[in-house]
């Protein structure tokens, strides 16, 4: 049946059209966006994991930048110890040519003067950021420091951030407050030979004095023209002990400037994989979607074209008039 009230061809040529510019307008912003779930309503259970993701990684990115601070926090201390461990060894050199019968003990104390304003230089001057592990004039003691190194997200769903720690009170070279807390300010008790004996006895000597609020009690390594060579010999002794330990500090720095550079490329590494499972979920495939957007519109053309015929049967009536 015909009808002039109703055109059922037209209406179903209508809704086909309308179907397909929705399934266009679609594929348009998919094209655009990059995306296929670009919204919760696109698919609820994606949209969540990736954006949850997407935050965590915007928490690795800052971890990054954390460990790049750390980094150059233990750089810096570590620069700045290796040099002082030089001038410790030149001092130590200087004393043992003191040892020598007849040398001018005065002279060589004018280079161990000028080597020990090195070493307050060094420490005063290895500070990053506010921080100084080698020189510290505060009242409070120099104590752990923590740097960031990973944000975590467990199983269950909590998150934790982790650090790194060092104990910069063993790497404190100067302490300005208490002597006793500065490795080349505090006391270093060793055993010395006893003049015209074959015997030993201890003795305490500490090398650089910063005017401490609490003092050393011991002697500072320093020379005069007579000075016995037993005290050269404690000295030398101190000296080495001090190298010693500074080494051992030297050594735990680098180890975890090793463990910091370690995790920064595990936290970039983790980051670009991060990205790429997201852009698994969410991602759109731009070759599926240029070639269905070309499919959509050859079918949107043949929806306009049959629309356009079911509206001109109806108007076909019209000539049964005439």
């Amino acid at each position: 049946m015909t009808s002039i009230m109703t055109n059922a061809a037209a209406m179903a040529a209508l809704q086909t059209l309308r179907t397909i510019d929705g399934n266009l307008e679609t594929t348009q912003n998919k094209i655009s966006s990059g995306y296929r779930v670009q919204t919760a309503s696109d698919n609820a259970a994606y949209w969540s994991i990736a954006t949850t993701m997407r935050s965590d990684n915007k928490a690795l990115s800052t971890v990054s930048d954390a460990l790049g601070l750390g980094a150059a926090k233990t750089d810096t201390a570590y620069t700045a110890l290796d040099s002082s461990i030089s001038v410790i060894e030149e001092i130590k050199a200087k004393l043992v040519a003191a040892r020598e019968p007849g040398v001018d003990k005065t002279k060589i104390n004018s280079e161990l003067a000028e080597l020990k304003s090195q070493l307050s230089s060094i420490s005063q001057s290895a500070s990053f950021s506010g921080e100084n592990w080698l020189f510290n004039s505060s009242t409070t003691p120099a104590g752990t420091k923590e740097m960031v190194a990973s944000f975590n997200r467990s199983t269950n769903g909590s998150v934790a951030v982790t650090t790194l720690t060092f104990n910069a009170s063993e790497s404190i070279l100067i302490d300005t407050n208490d002597a006793n807390l500065g490795a080349l300010t505090k006391d270093v008790t060793v055993t010395q030979p006893v003049a015209g004996t074959s015997g030993t006895t201890t003795a305490t000597y500490f090398l650089i004095n910063a005017k401490s609020t609490t003092s050393a009690s011991g002697s500072e390594v320093k020379l005069t023209t007579g000075t016995p060579s037993q005290n050269i010999d404690g000295m030398i002794s101190a000296v080495d002990l001090m190298l010693t330990g500074l080494t051992k500090v030297a050594s735990d720095l680098g180890a975890i400037n090793k463990r910091i550079d370690m995790q920064n490329s595990f936290v970039s590494d983790l980051m670009n994989v991060i990205d790429k499972g997201v852009g698994r979920l969410v991602d759109a495939d731009m070759n599926q979607e240029s070639t269905k957007l070309k499919a959509l519109q050859t079918q949107q053309q043949l929806g306009i074209q049959s629309l356009s015929i079911a509206n001109t049967n109806s108007q076909n009536i019209l000539s049964l008039f005439k």
